[in-house]
């Protein structure tokens, strides 16, 4: 597997405890529908997070939300439509982004951008 793609996983892996400790109920993780995904679909206070998670080390330069484009905010609008669709249930959405930022000998940092919208 690919650094990157294992970055990824590690990534996903703090996310979901992270969001467990500030009380989230995680529905799915890398829900997919054709060729779009979620990270993670969460509930929290009668509230669906439709989260986008990106992870980065110190080696990298920049924030890791900064890699959030227009575009892969669509995507995840797109993906986020058909779950919706398949879930009719759910009336109160949001859309995140959950930044970790890896840095070798420390704590992870996590940066959680609520209510996002591009």
């Amino acid at each position: 597997m690919a650094s990157h793609n294992q970055l990824g996983k590690e990534g996903e892996k703090l996310a979901e405890q992270f969001l467990l400790g500030k009380g989230y109920e995680i529905i799915h993780k890398n829900w997919r529908y054709s060729f779009y995904e979620i990270d993670i679909i969460a509930r929290r206070s009668n509230k669906l997070h439709i989260i986008e998670v990106k992870t980065l080390t110190e080696t990298n330069i920049g924030y890791p939300e900064d890699s959030v484009t227009k575009r892969k905010f669509k995507r995840l609008l797109n993906a986020a439509d058909e779950f919706l669709y398949q879930h009719p249930e759910y009336r109160h959405v949001q859309y995140d982004i959950l930044a970790i930022t890896i840095r070798s000998h420390h704590q992870p940092e996590f940066f959680l951008l609520e209510d996002v919208y591009l």
